[in-house]
């Protein structure tokens, strides 16, 4: 680090405080980005602070990448640049909430398992149900975009974000929707910012709308001989007037990952012995509601399921759900413990396509040896895990020949694919964001507009934006 680098961090406890800063190394690799360390670590206990931290790095043209439990730090590419780590924990209290009008205001430091515990004391959730819940930030999951299996139901986060608070890269606070649910004018810039990694503003609140939590739930489980009987169910559920709260297919694999240690150290709640096999596929699927309307979505799925040629059906009561459900939540996560190369690949697909999409990434997999497991959305979304064995450059090799032509083949299903997670020193070979994207020209300009100096986690967006 230059010297004119080294004098502009030490400048950050004037602006946070000396307790809320640190330059150390041993602290400091607790923020690696990519493999990247920081020059410094800033904690902001307010917007205003934040605020002034980035305008800070834009005059010193020092980079910064917003961090919150740094669960999903190494998604996207390894920036560029980076100096300065913002921690947004300290800004984690809920700021507005109104339980009777179904609105909720939060900072975006603030844990999402403590949402979610002061919303059940009313009746009420958030559909977040995301990887690393125990741990991550709510800005931290709407920043990585990544979907939970309350999708099926409710939606992805854009559909209920009511508005949101943020700093953009020249640092000016800026505002975008609003805190209840009715129409306003305007764009909706809030929701350029889920999924954007951080790299067009760092936001500090966001509104959501909330949603009761259902009286009563069940969870519904068919097995199938192959892919054809439980995707065949899909889509028999899809067309249905049925409306599933859940709805995922697991391949035999993910049998073996759900019963693994890795997958009880990270969740605990006890997974039925029964419930998966590794000899069949899975139709999994989460419904709720009053006494008649379970039973009638249970009868209507055993119809459903014996039509399919269903090999064994289980129906979990609501105190069973725990353990399935959380290993769902959890699958990402579970399966990054179970290999040293771990590459999660993320399709996504018309519904209708995804037993294809999913027998042709299983053929290319097994055409090089490496080992495979999917869970794949009701919605059209595909997580398809390769699960090397060994880390070595072989492995590398044919994961990297693997993962290509799962992208080629994904494009001429008119789908998409992106390479959310894999091992660091594997992303320069690997086409982490897809194929290159016909709109990259406006998400070109709108980089440049919110962040001009391109100081916001620079280089870790599609096309090293």
């Amino acid at each position: 680090m230059s010297a004119p680098a080294k004098i502009a961090v030490s400048r950050l406890a004037d602006i946070v405080g000396e307790q809320n800063c640190s330059c150390e190394p041993a602290e400091l690799a607790a923020f690696q980005c990519g493999g990247v360390m920081p020059r410094g670590v800033a904690r902001p206990g307010t917007a205003d602070e934040l605020a002034e931290l980035v305008r800070f790095a834009g005059v010193e043209n020092l980079a910064v990448i917003a961090t919150g439990a740094r669960t999903k730090l190494d998604m996207g590419l390894a920036p560029s640049r980076y100096d300065i780590a913002i921690d947004m924990t300290r800004l984690d209290r809920v700021v507005a909430y109104d339980p009777a009008d179904l609105t909720l205001g939060v900072e975006a430091g603030c844990g999402l398992a403590k949402l979610q515990s002061v919303l059940a004391e009313h009746g009420q959730f958030l559909p977040l149900a995301v990887p690393y819940f125990r741990q991550t930030t709510i800005g931290g999951t709407v920043a990585t975009g990544v979907d939970s299996p309350l999708r099926q139901l409710f939606g992805a986060a854009r559909d209920y974000i009511l508005g949101m608070e943020f700093v953009t890269g020249e640092g000016v606070a800026a505002k975008s929707g609003g805190r209840v649910v009715k129409n306003v004018t305007g764009y909706d810039l809030h929701k350029l910012m889920i999924g954007a990694l951080g790299t067009l503003g760092i936001m500090t609140k966001i509104n959501f709308r909330t949603f009761p939590v259902p009286a009563e739930s069940r969870a519904f489980v068919a097995r199938f001989e192959n892919s054809n009987g439980a995707f065949d169910m899909c889509d028999r559920v899809t067309q249905s007037p049925l409306r599933a709260s859940t709805m995922e297919i697991l391949s035999p694999q993910v049998a073996e990952l759900f019963g693994s240690d890795a997958a009880s150290r990270v969740e605990r709640s006890a997974l039925p012995g029964d419930l998966l096999s590794r000899e069949h596929w899975a139709f999994t699927s989460g419904f709720a509601g009053n006494e008649p309307v379970l039973g009638r979505y249970e009868r209507n799925f055993r119809e459903m399921a014996e039509t399919c040629g269903a090999v064994g059906i289980s129906v979990l009561a609501q105190e069973q759900i725990a353990g399935a459900f959380g290993r769902k939540r959890e699958f990402i996560s579970i399966a990054l413990e179970s290999s040293p190369a771990a590459t999660i690949l993320k399709l996504s697909v018309l519904p209708r396509r995804m037993n294809d999409a999913v027998t042709n990434a299983a053929r290319l997999a097994d055409e090089n040896g490496l080992r495979w497991a999917v869970m794949a959305r009701g919605i059209g979304v595909i997580y398809f895990v390769l699960l090397p064995e060994a880390k070595d450059e072989q492995t590398r090799s044919e994961v990297a020949k693997t993962v290509e032509k799962v992208i080629d083949a994904t494009a001429g299903m008119d789908g998409h694919a992106t390479i959310p997670w894999c091992p660091r020193d594997w992303k320069p070979s690997m086409a982490i964001w897809g194929r290159e994207r016909s709109d990259f020209s406006q998400m070109a300009k709108l980089k440049k507009l919110f962040d001009p100096r391109a100081i916001l986690a620079p280089g870790r967006f599609v096309g090293g934006l």
